[in-house]
């Protein structure tokens, strides 16, 4: 009973601790005496959980602000330099490392290229390690200043099982991959740094819905546009999902019955038709000239230049317009499955290739989502780019540990692994065992 009690007041300071630190950190700087309200704490508890997070190291004083008639009031706001998050995107093209202090600002990154259909575990493995191992030095960031790394995939991730994040990701030839695993193993981080993997659309939802374009609503589509596409399900404010977390493989809903091959080795999916991957190879069966050995992101840009040349005296190429409409009313018909599927209020359009192709294929997007959707859905909706650019996946791997940093009141959590435990896994194992770890030059 004893015990009980006990729980109950350490969960209730965690609470407290925690409501403090997301209203400062989302809506600071703030007074003690503002915090009251926006919290729903008391005067008492606010002064005693800002005195625990001060001592901590958590909080910084953000100047004064004056008062009517009475004593001037200091502000107070999370202080940036407390902590630091690494988030991690492993990307069609490149995996991306960003280290990030606790206010997001970037402190140092590192893109570690792939080359088309470059998936090998091992290499992604060791990418992420390097990645890691670059910003930490090139910032001289210490390993225990380091609250947790995030990790944006592309795939399912399934957290079910005893060793952590598993991830299936059929499109880049992923089958049960336990990446969690692999990387307590390959990156030297202290015990208690948190991992945190999640499908990277998902992750650039919730980047989105914290800073960007879907701030404010509660009903939210954010759709990741790259060489496969997927969409992150947002209601009620709550990101779609449990402890399998796909983005609803979206990507994947057929879209022409017995149509072009997917990568996933299904006809006629969506991701088929939008896909950056897809689009170049349409592209080039329409007559669109392109070096054979060109990468996805040189194609893409080699088709808005011809469709939408910057120099006034060239002619649009007409082929290259045809294959942006029609890849935008497939993205439109697309999105209109989700508007009537969901009814959000917003969408946005993130991913390298949704900011390259965005700017000149959104009005159609919207014309033929409307045009798909039914009346009442598609009259409370909004499509939009997303407001992040493109690393918008990294930042919203960073708020994976950041929120779970939340989450514990503004302590770390422990792994769910403990150090030193495995997960048999022989033959991923066998493939990185005896690799020397080596530190990048």
């Amino acid at each position: 009973m004893v015990e009980r009690t006990q729980r109950t007041v350490r969960d209730l300071r965690r609470a407290n601790r925690t409501a403090v630190l997301q209203r400062l950190y989302f809506d600071g700087p703030m007074s003690r005496q503002e915090l009251g309200p926006a919290t729903g704490l008391s005067s008492g508890s606010v002064s005693n959980v800002v005195a625990e997070l001060a001592e901590d190291g958590l909080l910084e004083e953000a100047g004064v602000v004056g008062s009517d008639g009475g004593r001037p009031r200091t502000l107070l706001r999370v202080a940036p330099a407390s902590g630091a998050l690494i988030g991690v995107d492993v990307g069609e093209t490149r995996v991306r490392v960003e280290l990030f202090d606790l206010s997001l600002g970037e402190l140092a990154g590192a893109d570690l290229p792939l080359a088309n259909g470059e998936y090998d575990v091992e290499l992604i493995t060791r990418h992420i390690a390097d990645g890691i191992a670059t910003v930490l030095r090139n910032s001289a960031t210490a390993p225990d200043r380091l609250l947790g790394v995030g990790v944006g995939v592309p795939g399912i991730v399934d957290r079910t099982g005893p060793g952590g994040a598993v991830v299936h990701g059929q499109t880049i030839g992923w089958d049960a991959v336990p990446l969690e695993d692999l990387l307590r193993d390959a990156v030297e981080l202290p015990a208690d740094v948190g991992l945190f993997i999640n499908n990277g659309a998902k992750a650039l939802g919730q980047a989105e819905m914290w800073f960007g374009g879907g701030r404010g609503t509660k009903d939210a589509v954010i759709v990741l546009f790259g060489s496969g596409v997927g969409a992150c399900i947002v209601t009620d404010g709550v990101i779609h999902g449990g402890t399998r977390d796909s983005a609803g493989e979206w990507g994947h809903l057929t879209v022409s019955v017995r149509g072009r091959r997917c990568r996933c080795g299904a006809r006629g999916c969506l991701e088929a038709y939008t896909g950056s991957e897809a689009l170049a190879q349409r592209w080039r069966e329409a007559g669109g000239q392109l070096p054979a050995d060109a990468d996805e992101e040189t194609a893409i840009s080699a088709l808005v230049a011809a469709a939408h040349p910057q120099d006034g005296a060239l002619t649009p190429d007409p082929v290259a317009l045809s294959v942006l409409d029609e890849t935008a009313e497939y993205l439109g018909a697309g999105i209109s499955d989700l508007i009537n599927l969901f009814s959000p209020e917003r969408v946005l359009i993130g991913g390298w290739a949704g900011l390259q192709l965005g700017p000149h294929i959104l009005p159609a997007v919207r014309a033929y989502a409307t045009a798909y959707s039914l009346a009442h859905p598609a009259g409370r909706v909004t499509i939009d780019l997303g407001m992040l650019g493109p690393d918008a996946v990294t930042v919203g791997a960073a708020t994976l540990p950041l929120a779970d940093f939340f989450a514990q009141g503004g302590r770390r959590a422990m792994p769910a692994r403990e150090p030193g435990e495995r997960v048999t896994v022989p033959a991923w194992r066998t493939a990185l065992e005896g690799r020397a770890r080596r530190t990048p030059g």
